[in-house]
């Protein structure tokens, strides 16, 4: 069976048709034992004739919820919660069902909803267990074993509680623990904790153990089978999950990772003493030169920044299609990722994966492959908003238009004085308040860091990590390494913040105005009064370089009364803050060039290479500057991307890329792309007259 039938109106006739006799020995006992017993279609039939016996019974639909939950049908189970609420407003057990739902989604309400549960029954113990778990997510240990303890005051037998308590101590590496539940989903539990803590071979040797303990506990084999992915066991990782799914254990995650694994065929590894790079076959002879690079000097910066030298290749894979990046991350808080890391293993979006302009895939390279350095030098300790922090550090660190610039979310967070503790940062990840709030995290993780690096060092944030690595807590570091108390670096802190956005803030609200009122003049090309609006408003909030930004609307403006100086100043100043469209990166170039500032033409057309690298007329463009400028390999680069985009002209993309293996004084690779440029077009004359000089020279030689 792939789905529970819902009780929908076919459904509901069909057990009203059923005989009287039957639907009297029904029970609830025969239902719940049928379900122990995982024969899952005849319990569920069994329920289904109670709820159409009894409609206004909420206890019925609770546990056919808690069925539909453990048999991978969430949106099913949530529907019979709030049905049976409606019945019960109070229903406890139809909270503790909303609340275990929304923490697989790292939904902050999940512990609002079990502490209401526990008003209603303070004896409930799996909404106390739930709430033990949450606190030890946020890494707040002390409120962790707080209420794990009250767990265990409500049942000394509490596996959940027991597990909570022995995380804390495992991870604290203590060989051996008094809370070991020796339970399946005791282990089970322990091993969803390391993942989360991103050690991910330790969280494998427990759910190990939880299905030796328990070889039909699927939950467990399923998240084993992902985890084996995530470390790249993926033969044994494919046994696990299929092994889930013929059992009719098929939640979401089982399913997609077992398609995700079917779509492997499609990429091809490239490897190098250091590094391994999977690329989907359509776009790894673009893609390669320009990931193969920025690896190479990612590693090169970081071995020295880091004082580390990685002991094994750092493996990228880069996915075309989102959804199955999506599913690598499957599991884990954080919203929206472009990029994730598992130890020596990366995975990101393609370029080609997300709308042009939007996703500047080196930054999101540079920031994952820090998390490959700070994950190996703590033995995966560190804690995450550390780890965060300093990656989003790093990725302006290389380049100040690369990283994500202030944006309005960050914006509302400052000015409602919205930012957390550092000794609660971890929260924002794990259990936002608000999608917002996770970006909001990012941002002050990263500007923490900045922070430390100006006022202390960058030696200070490396004592830090080392520390995190030998196990120290958030408070404590802090207390060791900046000498203030927690509380005290966030008052300096959020000074800090305030004064360097101050401007931004506080005129936001009528940036927000003129803005709307610039796309209006805009639109109706009013390009004086857009010309006036937009030198009012622009340097308001000078980070904005989102859709409708100000100097794209002032450019536009600009070039429309044929001021060509003005535009060009206006799209340098957007390309130096940090825009990324496409388009505009272009406009600037081609108006850079026609002013006979080629250098900086070509340089504008390079930092799109950083952020969508699959426009063919761009790379044949910044080729030819290239060429003229002497920057020969570079320009055999840009030609030899032409070609991997298929290009409408064949034969002049040869003799492009044969012109410029000329000029780097490759002589026979020129002759192989002016034959193969004649292949495609036997009557190409620059082609011939090229292939007539290389033959005449080659003659004289």
């Amino acid at each position: 069976m792939k789905y529970l039938p819902r009780l929908g109106a076919v459904t509901l006739l069909l057990v009203l048709t059923l005989p009287a006799q039957t639907l009297l020995a029904q029970t609830l006992d025969q239902a719940e034992a049928l379900w122990k017993a995982r024969r899952f279609k005849e319990a569920n039939e069994v329920f289904l004739a109670l709820v159409a016996k009894e409609p206004k019974n909420p206890d019925y639909k609770v546990r056919l919820g808690r069925m539909a939950m453990e048999h991978t049908e969430p949106d099913y189970a949530q529907e019979l919660f709030a049905q049976a609420l409606e019945i019960k407003k109070d229903h406890a057990g139809a909270l503790v069902g909303l609340a275990l739902l929304a923490s697989e989604n790292f939904e902050a309400r999940a512990g609002d909803l079990a502490k209401k549960a526990l008003e209603i029954d303070p004896k409930l113990l799996e909404a106390q267990e739930l709430l033990a778990r949450i606190a030890l997510e946020d890494n707040d240990n002390p409120k962790a074993t707080e209420q794990a303890k009250k767990a265990l005051a409500i049942d000394p037998n509490s596996v959940q509680g027991k597990a909570v308590l022995a995380t804390i101590d495992l991870l604290a590496d203590k060989k051996d623990t008094s809370w070991d539940p020796h339970t399946a989903r005791g282990y089970e539990t322990i091993g969803h904790f390391f993942v989360m803590n991103r050690r991910y071979e330790e969280g494998i040797q427990y759910l190990r153990k939880a299905i030796e303990l328990d070889p039909q506990l699927y939950s467990a084999r399923s998240k084993l089978g992902i985890n084996l992915m995530r470390l790249g066991q993926n033969e044994e990782a494919y046994q696990q999950l299929e092994l889930c799914f013929k059992n009719e254990f098929q939640d979401a995650a089982t399913r997609n990772s077992l398609k995700l694994m079917d779509t492997y065929k499609n990429f091809v590894t490239f490897t190098t003493p250091t590094t391994i790079l999977k690329l989907d076959k359509k776009e790894a002879e673009l893609l390669r030169p320009y990931f193969q690079s920025e690896m190479d000097r990612a590693m090169a910066t970081y071995e020295k920044k880091y004082k580390l030298k990685l002991e094994k290749p750092v493996q990228v894979e880069v996915y075309p299609n989102h959804e199955d990046f999506a599913v690598r991350t499957l599991g884990l808080p954080g919203l929206g990722a472009l990029g994730v890391t598992f130890g020596y293993s990366v995975a990101m979006d393609s370029p080609s994966g997300r709308k042009p302009g939007s996703f500047h895939w080196a930054s999101t390279l540079w920031h994952e492959m820090s998390h490959v350095y700070t994950l190996t030098a703590t033995g995966h300790r560190v804690p995450r908003w550390f780890t965060e922090g300093l990656a989003v550090h790093e990725e302006t660190a290389i380049s100040p238009d690369w990283g994500d610039r202030l944006n309005p979310d960050v914006i509302g967070a400052i000015k409602n004085k919205k930012l957390l503790p550092i000794a609660e940062l971890d929260r924002g990840f794990v259990h936002p308040t608000a999608p917002a709030q996770v970006i909001v995290s990012y941002f002050q993780a990263g500007r923490i860091c900045d922070y430390i690096d100006e006022k202390w060092s960058w030696d200070t944030l490396l004592a830090m990590l080392h520390d995190f690595g030998a196990g120290v807590d958030t408070v404590s570091v802090v207390r060791k390494e900046l000498k203030i108390e927690p509380a005290e670096f966030d008052e300096l802190f959020l000074a800090y913040v305030e004064a360097d956005t101050k401007n931004a803030v506080d005129h936001f609200d009528e940036w927000k105005k003129g803005l709307k009122s610039l796309v209006e003049k805009s639109t109706a090309k009013d390009w004086d009064a857009v010309i006036k609006e937009g030198t009012a408003i622009r340097d308001m909030y000078p980070d904005y370089v989102e859709e409708h930004s100000v100097y794209e609307a002032l450019a536009a403006a600009y070039l429309a009364k044929g001021d060509k100086p003005a535009a060009i100043a206006e799209l340098s100043r957007y390309e130096k803050i940090g825009g990324r469209d496409p388009e505009s990166l272009k406009l600037l170039s081609k108006t850079l060039e026609e002013a006979g500032r080629t250098a900086e033409a070509a340089d504008a057309l390079n930092r799109l290479n950083f952020i969508y690298p699959m426009d063919a007329a761009a790379h044949r463009s910044l080729g030819g500057l290239w060429l003229v400028q002497g920057n020969v390999k570079g320009a055999i680069r840009e030609f030899a991307a032409v070609l991997a985009r298929n290009p409408q002209d064949p034969a002049q993309a040869h003799f492009d890329l044969a012109r410029a293996y000329r000029a780097d004084k490759q002589d026979e690779q020129a002759k192989e792309e002016l034959l193969a440029a004649l292949e495609t077009a036997p009557g190409f004359r620059p082609a011939q007259k090229l292939l007539l000089e290389l033959s005449t020279t080659a003659d004289r030689k």
